[in-house]
């Protein structure tokens, strides 16, 4: 049974099966036990020989691991998916304008509609690209937005990911690994594709390249096998057809790009990056960066380099920034926003600073620049020293930390391993852009695999699920 006060992705609070997903979950469940025991193992041994890894820094046991991965998928109504994709669409086109007003005539900030020392003091602010356009105006070339849904089984926009958005490759190997081991489940349920992906990224990337398709180079720039994400960036690599490097690949010449190759240098014209701002020059940057390549900021402002994402989006990832995004959609737009968000207490605004202090123990504490689930209190949950050290954090640091009423996720059935049980959930769709914004239909759903565990990342214990959107006709 669901738990008592959260919305069930597929069953009714009864029990009984929600019929918009009644079909395939009625063809999961004539598999029987036995057969849904066999066909998770053959979707742990395809994650296994795949290499379908993640890691964890900070886990003295090692840090490659495998992504825990549960095979009932999470279902979602064609129609449902439509209006959550137009509120997302809205919601880049914003923070697209958003990024290229503040790094230029700063309209936003001149009329007071968001508070010019919030941003200024954001760290993901970088002033030293002010009025450097990126080619085609585009900085948000992939985003990855995460929702939650509540109790009333309405989605909301929990936080934004327009830096250097992780999880797509695991939404792509997922869907493989479950084309396997369910063949007739799927084939019947009329589930959107998302193989198109990789494709419509390398068309995106493609389109904003300094020169015409044919004599054109683009790239992936990946900090190296040690990084947390590096599955990703080879995946994506591999799958778009184009080459992963590393900084020490490339050099910067007469304001242009160079890749090194057996051939000699070849130019490079599109570094999809996936590494942060500070590291990736040290001549603007951090001048201790081992990861940067120097020159790489001048030949981008030259706009003979298109760095997707652009320099810069880390601004609007900062979760201070996050309560102002609807004010964005209402400035740029001219419109009301068409997805909700929670409601947000800036703690370097001294009145809701003394209101999160004052109910530390029912809030969620999160720093504004931190990811992954690190840098958060819980704090109905956390134990008196806990909440004593985090009201010290934010007294030394009020700008550093916004707060948050915890919000009752809703779940999905998961396999534990001996049964079925409920589970938190929350999903993070993906959207890709060079002008008019694309969604992924499926995004990534992150699973709490501890039974009452709000905590789905899975650098904190938790899996993924595959996210089936249904045809129209089958909703």
């Amino acid at each position: 049974m669901p738990y008592p006060s959260a919305y069930d992705e597929l069953f009714a609070a009864d029990g009984s099966v929600r019929p918009e997903v009644e079909g395939p979950i009625r063809l999961l469940d004539k598999l029987g036990r036995a057969q849904f025991k066999a066909r998770q193992r053959l979707a742990d041994s395809a994650f296994l020989k795949g290499g379908i890894t993640f890691s964890v820094y900070s886990d003295q046991r090692g840090t490659e691991k495998l992504m825990p991965f549960d095979p009932i998928p999470r279902l979602v109504t064609g129609d449902v998916w439509a209006r959550l994709s137009r509120g997302l669409v809205q919601r880049i086109r914003a923070l697209d304008a958003f990024l290229g007003d503040v790094y230029g005539k700063q309209r936003i900030l001149s009329e007071k509609r968001i508070p010019r020392d919030i941003v200024e003091a954001s760290a993901g602010y970088r002033k030293q690209l002010a009025g450097i356009v990126p080619r085609g105006r585009v900085f948000v070339h992939v985003a990855g937005v995460d929702l939650i849904r509540g109790p009333d089984g309405s989605f909301a926009v929990l936080e934004d990911n327009v830096r250097t958005p992780s999880g797509v490759s695991y939404v792509l190997a997922n869907r493989t690994v479950m084309k396997r081991i369910f063949p007739s489940v799927f084939s019947q349920s009329a589930v959107q594709s998302v193989d198109a992906y990789p494709v419509r990224l390398r068309d995106a990337l493609g389109s904003l390249s300094p020169r015409k398709a044919g004599e054109d180079r683009l790239v992936v720039l990946t900090p190296g096998p040690f990084n947390s994400a590096y599955f990703e960036h080879s995946f994506l690599a591999r799958r778009m057809g184009i080459d992963l490097v590393q900084p020490s690949d490339l050099f910067a010449h007469d304001d242009k790009i160079y890749v090194k190759t057996t051939a000699g240098p070849s130019r490079v014209d599109v570094i999809y990056r996936r590494i942060d701002d500070e590291f990736l020059d040290p001549t603007v940057f951090r001048e201790d960066s081992l990861l940067g390549v120097p020159g790489i900021v001048k030949s981008y402002a030259a706009g003979n380099v298109t760095l997707a994402n652009a320099l810069g989006n880390g601004v609007a990832d900062d979760k201070a920034i996050y309560p102002f995004v609807p004010e964005m959609i209402r400035f740029y737009l001219s419109e009301e926003p068409e997805l909700a968000q929670i409601e947000t207490l800036i703690c370097a605004r001294e009145a809701d600073c003394r209101r999160v202090l004052q109910n530390l123990g029912k809030m969620v504490v999160k720093a504004v620049d931190a990811s992954g689930g690190y840098g958060m209190l819980m704090g109905p949950t956390a134990s008196q020293p806990e909440l004593a050290e985090f009201a010290s954090r934010i007294r030394a640091n009020p700008r550093g930390y916004i707060a948050q009423p915890r919000i009752e996720l809703s779940t999905c059935p998961t396999w534990t391993g001996k049964s079925v049980e409920p589970r938190r959930v929350d999903m993070r769709p993906y959207v890709v852009s060079s002008g008019e914004p694309w969604v992924l239909p499926g995004g990534l759903t992150r699973v709490a695999l501890v039974d009452g565990s709000y905590v789905v990342n899975s650098s904190q214990g938790g899996g993924s699920k595959d996210t089936w959107v249904l045809e129209a006709s089958s909703s």
